[in-house]
């Protein structure tokens, strides 16, 4: 039995999130709050084209049920962060039923202030609530580290997968034939790094998640984060990336035609070098969900995915709060392929 992930813009049963908490990450009530509203603003553009199920923490149902609305679904179960990109499976398919890869989890490379004991099993819980089979991975690896076009093409991120807070001791060839063996693909397109501000000393980064950084649109198309800036520093690491991507063939030998999506202009937030990114969006049924930074270049970006999906609605939500924590819209919603 052969399984594939259908790449993101194949149709979906629903979209899962998991509902922020107190922990590090929100480290007050305001903080708390904020990043509820963030979340939920997500979540109910989201349900304007496909179900959603929330899992939410004991005790938190009626916080989530205030602020969703009544057309969300709800499951509790413990949590330690929100991330659900990260935390939750990364459903496969062999075309005739659905399971759900349960990659290892441990903070994102065990960063100093995550904590995972409860988030490592929620890929599991998520299977069960889907009722379906669970394949184990013995890889640490996150659902934001990936990203395929659905022909046998997977991007990753030498400092992600082969991060020694990750998998030490793993070669590339061993990486790749565990992505591989999991997600149907063939090839893996290896990017050297991800943005700046997704490194210490930077809050809470990811050490470099692709998904921040390019996103296959379809086969044969990547769209890239391009920082136009050379005063920010990911103006060079965006036109290293770029170019490498322009470089490279896919699976079926096709040369990747890359669309830069200039980042917004603000330089700086929260202190630290801005690792604001339009790449970081998320596509559901009929819908492309696009990260909003209230910035002169959202119209631009927005204008972008209209032209690469003529046919989806292209929806702006504001996702300041949502990269405060350390990601964007693609990090807090993850797809349930529909058979």
């Amino acid at each position: 039995m052969t399984y594939r992930m259908p790449p993101e813009w194949a149709p979906h049963e629903r979209t899962w999130m998991a509902w922020p908490g107190p922990n590090a990450t929100f480290e007050d009530a305001e903080d708390l709050m904020a990043a509820r509203l963030a979340w939920a603003s997500v979540a109910r553009a989201v349900r304007r084209f496909e179900p959603v199920t929330m899992v939410h923490g004991p005790g938190q149902g009626e916080s989530a049920r205030a602020l969703l609305g009544p057309d969300i679904d709800l499951a509790e179960r413990e949590l330690d962060d929100a991330w659900m990109r990260d935390i939750g499976p990364t459903f496969v398919s062999d075309g005739r039923q659905l399971a759900a890869v349960d990659w290892v989890f441990n903070g994102w490379g065990a960063q100093g202030w995550a904590r995972w004991e409860n988030d490592s099993k929620i890929a599991r819980h998520v299977a069960d609530l889907a009722g379906v089979p669970v394949l184990s991975s013995p890889l640490v690896n996150e659902g934001g580290a990936i990203h395929v076009d659905g022909e046998g093409t997977v991007l990753l991120t030498d400092t992600v997968q082969l991060g020694a807070g990750r998998n030490p001791g793993w070669t590339r060839e061993q990486v790749e034939a565990e992505i591989h063996a999991r997600l149907g693909t063939r090839k893996a397109i290896w990017l050297p790094r991800g943005l700046t501000g997704d490194y210490p000393p930077y809050g809470f980064g990811t050490l470099g998640h692709v998904d921040i950084v390019a996103a296959f649109a379809r086969p044969g198309v990547v769209v890239a984060h391009s920082q136009p800036d050379p005063a920010h520093p990911d103006h060079e690491v965006t036109k290293e990336v770029i170019g490498l991507l322009r470089a490279q063939t896919d699976a079926r030998g096709r040369r990747l035609e890359v669309v830069e999506v200039p980042a917004p202009t603000v330089l700086e937030a929260d202190g630290h070098w801005a690792d604001y990114s339009y790449i970081n969006h998320y596509l559901c049924n009929g819908g492309v969900v696009l990260c909003g930074f209230d910035d002169p270049r959202d119209e631009i970006a927005a204008g972008i995915f209209r032209r690469l999906f003529p046919k989806r609605t292209v929806t702006l939500v504001d996702a300041r709060t949502i990269f405060a924590g350390g990601g964007g819209i693609h990090c807090i919603t993850q797809q349930q392929p529909k058979i």
